[in-house]
């Protein structure tokens, strides 16, 4: 099992590696080369050239090139499918969803692409104006750098891949240390495509150092992120004068309406708190519930918890496996204690074996705990109760974060209320606020980030506009 680097489309073996542990049973899942600052600095000079290129190549070409690497992608489903299984622990069956989604991202890119186009312009509107030949039409900012999380580690990394390269840029990608050989797969299908622009995409590995050298240089045009707050305001502080885009933490919450279709809400609130361990940016972590069928509720939210499957990631049936490592496990416990011990109680067991923590319902929880306050990033779900849908968009928009919110209700008033109410990027009535499909526009307000993604809406980001006057 060796360890490479992609200096643009040059393969390089890497002397010095570290491995990679699967989070399940500790063996070794792949291997990372360690890379310097020197190593971005190299990767971005690389860009830099390729970009000149990138910008040059005809939009079928860039197109043909993304559906290319879609249909090999598709190919490899279950190789690629393994690889997630095995470098972050994600269930078999969930791996091989993200894999199709991955592939339905990078093919929404090329087709979005090949619609997006400019406007004309009437320059003669004003009276100070007059008659001209005017458009302004889009073009590729130059070198995108693209940093990338653990919990999805190739629909994400797809997400500002192909919007990038499709617009004509030029990408480095620093992938999460978690998942090395996931990465370096699916840009060798970019990078060997017969389609592809030489050199327009490399990839380095690596921490703060690399991370630090990638974001501060003068060669990106765009910073492209996703993952913790403080390090995206880390990023904010050292980028200089480049379009940054950030997707960061979230502290998802639903209301459930004494109208609501209770055993439907229940069954879908155990997806959205539970799905990839907790794992995710909009996993649900809050539930506010009418007082009126709040204990009904809760009755039925601990059942649909309790008929979920934990275990090994490599069983059909798993839905949730372990967490990333013992850090999360171990906090994750902390968290859930420290809440008992102030008075919260839960309604499903406290249980943690090695990493694989089991889903907990919390109940009689304050503003106050770290539970509710806080981005848990773990399977652990908080049950507050509420007398109105009034108070329920207080307390949800009572947050430093505002990624997604959710409502089930029957009543369109309720629901009306909430969409014109709620402080956050998504709102989502009916489902869980963990709902994302990939075409639609996605990214938070307030601490949740800046900018958004979806390829029409990163194609956007990572472009610049030009107007053009002729007279």
């Amino acid at each position: 099992m060796e360890a490479h680097v992609w200096m643009g489309s040059l393969e390089v073996k890497a002397h010095n590696y570290t491995e990679r542990l699967s989070p399940y049973d500790g063996r070794v899942a792949s291997r990372a080369a360690v890379c310097s600052a020197d190593d971005a600095h190299k990767a971005l000079q690389i860009a830099q050239h390729a970009a000149k290129e990138a910008k040059k190549a005809p939009l079928h070409q860039r197109c043909s090139w993304l559906l290319d690497v879609a249909s090999k992608l598709k190919e490899q489903r279950d190789e690629f499918a393994q690889v997630l299984c095995d470098e972050v622990g994600k269930p078999i069956a969930y791996a091989r969803i993200e894999v199709d989604r991955c592939v339905e991202t990078i093919t929404l890119s090329a087709e979005t692409m090949r619609s997006m186009h400019g406007e004309t312009i009437n320059t003669d509107a004003m009276p100070s104006g007059r008659k001209a030949h005017a458009y302004w039409r889009r073009e590729p900012c130059g070198v995108v750098v693209a940093i990338t999380p653990f919990n999805f580690p190739l629909n994400l990394v797809a997400h500002k891949l192909a919007p990038a390269l499709v617009a004509g840029n030029a990408v480095v990608l620093k992938p999460t240390p978690e998942a090395p050989l996931c990465a370096y797969k699916l840009a060798k299908l970019f990078i060997e495509s017969p389609y592809a622009t030489p050199n327009a995409l490399s990839v380095v590995y690596g921490d703060a150092e690399v991370g630090s050298a990638l974001v501060s240089s003068n060669i990106p045009r765009v910073i492209s992120f996703t993952g913790s707050v403080m390090v995206g305001n880390i990023i904010t502080k050292s980028a200089g004068i480049k379009k940054v885009s950030l997707e960061l933490g979230g502290n998802a919450a639903t209301y459930i309406d004494e109208s609501a279709d209770l055993e439907y809400a229940a069954s879908r609130c155990a997806v959205g708190a539970f799905a990839n361990s907790g794992q995710v940016c909009i996993s649900l972590q809050r539930i506010y519930v009418n007082r009126a069928v709040y204990d009904e509720f809760a009755q039925k939210m601990a059942e649909a918890t309790a008929k979920l499957i934990v275990g090994s990631p490599y069983e059909e049936k798993t839905f949730l496996g372990p967490l990333i490592d013992d850090e999360a496990a171990e906090r994750a416990m902390n968290w859930v204690q420290s809440a008992i011990s102030e008075g919260a109680r839960s309604l499903t067991p406290p249980r943690c074996d090695g990493r694989i923590f089991y889903p907990c319902v919390m109940a009689d929880v304050t503003e106050t705990m770290k539970i509710v306050c806080e981005e848990v990033f773990a399977p652990i779900v908080s049950l507050v109760k509420v007398d109105t849908l009034d108070e329920a968009i207080e307390k949800m928009n009572n947050s430093p974060y505002g990624l997604q919110f959710s409502v089930f209700t029957n009543n369109l008033a309720h629901a009306t209320q909430a969409i014109d109410e709620l402080d956050a990027g998504g709102i989502v009535i009916n489902d869980i606020p963990t709902l994302r499909f990939d075409i639609q526009p996605y990214g938070g307000v307030k601490l949740s980030g800046v900018g958004r993604e979806g390829p029409r809406f990163a194609i956007e980001e990572m472009t610049e506009i030009k107007s053009v006057v002729i007279l």
